[in-house]
């Protein structure tokens, strides 16, 4: 609301299966011709170079291996091997693609109630900074709290009850304040205005 949170939002795990599905189809069904699809994937994710090269000479490999198997006639071997070498580029493709995807998203998934050691800080209304919450919604480390009581008395058990934001418990207590007034001053006018009679 009042800036810029940081992260991009999460997908959804329906979201990241349907991903999966679509870029393991594309490199299978057609026969090893797109097979560079999943692996220019999986380079834009990662940016490392192995993944960028992989992905670059798949390309060549599988246009050049689905031409043999249009070129030569059919009762020759070397379109069998052809054909083989790209629906073999085709599978380690997807296979590679997978393995990296889960991986990465396994990664990047953290407990949640934690923050990362990365994460920066907040500024409240009160107190010194404190590191940010690592999800929104999900409150982090909270400054301790001094006691009501002294330590040889026990804490009365209360029922747990949710976290509220600040600025909503400020506006409960003023409004709490604001009733005991209008009874303090109600009660006096009533008086009045019934003696004034």
């Amino acid at each position: 609301m009042y800036g810029h949170d940081g992260a991009p939002p999460a997908r959804s795990a329906g979201t990241v299966i349907t991903l999966r599905v679509l870029f393991a189809a594309a490199a299978l069904l057609s026969c090893g011709l797109l097979a560079c699809v999943p692996l220019f994937r999986v380079a834009i994710q990662r940016g490392r170079w192995f993944d960028w090269t992989a992905a670059w000479v798949s390309l060549p490999v599988s246009i050049g291996a689905l031409m043999i198997v249009g070129t030569v006639p059919e009762s020759d071997s070397r379109g069998d091997v052809a054909l083989a070498v790209a629906l073999i580029l085709a599978a380690g493709s997807v296979a590679y693609y997978l393995a990296s995807d889960i991986r990465l998203h396994h990664e990047g998934r953290r407990p949640l109630g934690y923050a990362p050691p990365h994460t920066g800080t907040t500024h409240g209304p009160y107190g010194p900074p404190r590191p940010a919450p690592p999800y929104p919604g999900v409150l982090g480390p909270q400054p301790p709290v001094p006691q009501a009581y002294p330590p040889s008395t026990p804490m009365p058990q209360t029922p747990p009850r949710r976290a509220t934001p600040a600025r909503i418990d400020q506006v409960r207590a003023e409004l709490d304040e604001l009733s005991d007034y209008l009874r303090r001053h109600g009660d006096r006018r009533e008086g009045d205005h019934e003696g004034g009679r």
